[in-house]
């Protein structure tokens, strides 16, 4: 029995000592580890404030729209930052929002980038699909409205013209038009658009000047279609099965094509009105 109780006690001894290892190891590993981390950290920062890491010109700034590289004239016009600056107190996101508060750019992403030290801009600029003529007051010599011209996008978003052509002096502009102030076709400018673009009939003009009569110049001639409203897109529809008028009818006798009942359109001609017949214009 003896014998039994010195062995168990000689093992209980080795496991203590064992364990006092075990502990002591991972103490020593923990101050290793907590050395190397701090070391790191330490290194990093370093690194981090030499001059090297520093936005000096905007030369170290590149956008592109696309594939194509803006310009450093460009660059310098869309950004406002001062040189030089620490590159890690650059806040990419604020940058990003700024520049989707300019009128031609709709997303930016902005990206560190650390060889070469600078920043890498990718930009999605607006598709303007409507150049507009907006009346703003009247020149003093004259007695001429004056009329600001800009650029519509599809989602309604205005676009000075100057602005957009400084970032694209070479495309080529929409050959829409829209004429009237942008809150008297706003509400409706996505839906009105959708529509006559996806028409076989060619509108070079939309009139939103009268509140209670948009207007659409057409290659059937001028279209009437009264307060703009969820008719607008059945109202196109309406337009699209009359194309075939052209063919019956010389565009010179057509005043105007009335389409603000869809249900009952009416040709105004330049010495009578000719109502169509039909209630629906599917035989048109």
């Amino acid at each position: 029995m003896a014998g039994i109780i010195s062995v168990s006690r000689t093992d209980l001894a080795q496991r203590r000592k064992k364990l006092r290892r075990q502990r002591q190891m991972k103490i020593i590993q923990a101050i290793w580890r907590t050395f190397a981390i701090t070391g790191l950290a330490v290194g990093l920062l370093w690194v981090a404030i030499q001059p090297v890491w520093v936005l000096k010109s905007p030369k170290q700034v590149a956008i592109k729209s696309g594939n194509q590289s803006l310009s450093d004239e460009t660059t310098q016009s869309l950004l406002v930052l001062s040189y030089p600056q620490s590159l890690w107190r650059i806040e990419p996101a604020a940058i990003a929002n700024s520049l989707k508060k300019q009128p031609t750019i709709a997303e930016a992403i902005v990206r560190r980038r650390l060889f070469p030290p600078g920043l890498n801009i990718e930009i999605q600029e607006r598709v303007p699909v409507a150049v507009t003529q907006t009346p703003s007051g009247q020149n003093q010599g004259t007695g001429n409205k004056k009329v600001t011209i800009g650029l519509l996008d599809a989602s309604g978003a205005w676009m000075p013209l100057e602005k957009y052509t400084s970032l694209n002096p070479t495309k080529k502009l929409p050959n829409l038009r829209v004429i009237g102030l942008p809150k008297q076709y706003c509400l409706y400018w996505p839906q009105l658009h959708q529509a006559v673009s996806q028409s076989p009939i060619k509108v070079m003009e939309i009139d939103c000047q009268n509140p209670a009569n948009l207007i659409l110049k057409t290659e059937l001639g001028n279209v009437h279609l009264g307060v703009p409203g969820p008719q607008l897109s059945e109202q196109i529809k309406v337009l699209a099965q009359m194309r075939h008028l052209a063919a019956k009818l010389n565009s010179g006798q057509i005043e105007y094509i009335d389409l603000k009942n869809p249900e009952f359109p009416l040709v105004q001609m330049n010495q009578k009105e000719q109502k169509i017949t039909s209630k629906t214009p599917k035989n048109i």
